[in-house]
């Protein structure tokens, strides 16, 4: 999905992404579960979209997320948004992305629907 959102970065050194500024971020969520629900489906997509696109588009960041928002920061809170979410990609622009893994959601997992 595509988020239009303005952020800017508290940092421990001088940098101009401490100025607000804005990004049209590309968000990919990856969800998994050993079986489909009665719908045939791990997840409602539209919910999904709802949950971060609804909640962050046309909005500051810094506002909006009780953490320093970086692409790295952004990434681990959509993975802990959604139990069946074990990876999110998230692209500030080009050559910029961020990925989080929640390893323990996926140890020793066999036959997932992915």
């Amino acid at each position: 999905m595509e988020i239009s959102a303005a952020h800017q970065l508290k940092l421990s050194y001088a940098s101009k992404c401490s100025r607000l500024h804005g990004h049209n971020w590309h968000v990919r969520v990856f969800l998994m579960s050993r079986e489909l629900n009665a719908d045939g489906m791990v997840y409602d997509f539209s919910e999904i979209k709802h949950k971060i696109h609804g909640y962050l588009d046309h909005g500051n960041l810094n506002d909006l997320l009780p953490f320093n928002p970086t692409a790295e920061n952004i990434a681990r809170w959509i993975v802990s948004q959604f139990p069946q979410c074990y990876k999110a990609v998230v692209q500030e622009s080009d050559g910029n992305v961020a990925q989080c893994v929640d390893e323990e959601k996926i140890k020793g997992v066999e036959n997932l629907v992915m």
